[in-house]
């Protein structure tokens, strides 16, 4: 049977964020919504000392790939449209598939 994993890496854009504080605000807000809503895990990953700047990593694991895609984009539609006080500047997915 096969494991497929999908992967989202989303850079977020902060532009009001005054200070470190302001970004984890938004990080945290983002990351505790997307986790409460879908069955993903979701993590920041990088641009942690950017005040500006923020990237989160997001995975889902399935039987299916149609099912890991579905959740993948609507995670990301979620984001694009729950983000606080910044926008979704970019994103990479991938689809992976694990055989056993």
């Amino acid at each position: 049977m096969a494991m497929i994993i999908g992967t989202a890496q989303m850079s977020i854009q902060i532009p009001e964020a005054r200070s470190l504080k302001d970004r984890r605000r938004v990080v945290k807000s983002l990351v505790e919504r997307v986790r409460a809503r879908f069955d993903v895990a979701i993590a920041e990953i990088d641009d942690q000392q950017y005040w500006q700047s923020a990237r989160i990593g997001v995975v889902a694991v399935s039987n299916s790939s149609k099912h890991v895609d579905e959740v993948i984009q609507q995670v990301i539609s979620f984001v694009e449209q729950n983000v606080r006080d910044g926008y979704l500047a970019d994103v990479h997915t991938e689809i992976l598939h694990v055989n056993q």
